[in-house]
């Protein structure tokens, strides 16, 4: 077994000199991960005496600082790590950090927009048009506009289309004197 020094990623590297340069020193509030990818960065720049916790909250070391100011090569000041066949066991586990992150998950869960509930046929717009076509006082294309919101060449459409071609019924219609043509469903 040897011990060496594990390169130091870009995705570090970028993390800790913004930490350092935008957010004093403080690392968690420019993770952009969500749950274990967050863990296991936090875990690495831990391991590596990159970050250590102080408050509460993650912040650069000396030995960070020095890296991103290029007064020393993560080789001189990282601690070297061991090379083995066998698994390195996890971290202990930080109750603080836990709880933050079943929170910070739960709170995603409630951002996230429920799927709008999923209309049958029964309750489409086509069905909605043929009810009220089948009414026995009918409907005028101005009534069937206000309750579908579609406009008069949709409804006329609809009825050309959907209703005689696609599904065979007969429209019929009548324009009482001085009113509005009335429509229905034989």
């Amino acid at each position: 077994m040897s011990a060496q020094t594990t390169p130091i990623t870009e995705r570090q590297l970028d993390l800790i000199t913004r930490a350092h340069c935008d957010a004093g020193g403080l690392i968690e509030p420019l993770l952009d991960l969500k749950g274990g990818a967050k863990l296991k960065m936090i875990a690495s720049l831990a391991q590596r005496g990159l970050i250590e916790q102080q408050g509460g909250q993650w912040r650069l070391t000396s030995a960070a600082i020095a890296i991103i100011k290029g007064e020393a090569q993560p080789e001189d000041v990282l601690p070297p790590t061991v090379a083995t066949s066998v698994a390195t066991p996890p971290l202990a586990s930080d109750p603080e950090l836990e709880a933050a992150v079943a929170a910070a998950e739960a709170s995603w869960q409630q951002d996230q927009p429920d799927a709008a509930p999923k209309r049958g046929r029964e309750h489409s717009k086509q069905a909605l048009v043929i009810a009220m076509l089948q009414r026995p006082e009918g409907a005028t294309i101005a009534q069937i506009c206000e309750a579908t919101g579609w406009q008069a060449h949709t409804v006329r459409g609809t009825f050309a289309g959907a209703v005689k071609k696609k599904l065979g019924l007969t429209i019929t219609s009548e324009r009482p004197e001085g009113g509005e043509r009335i429509y229905r469903i034989q």
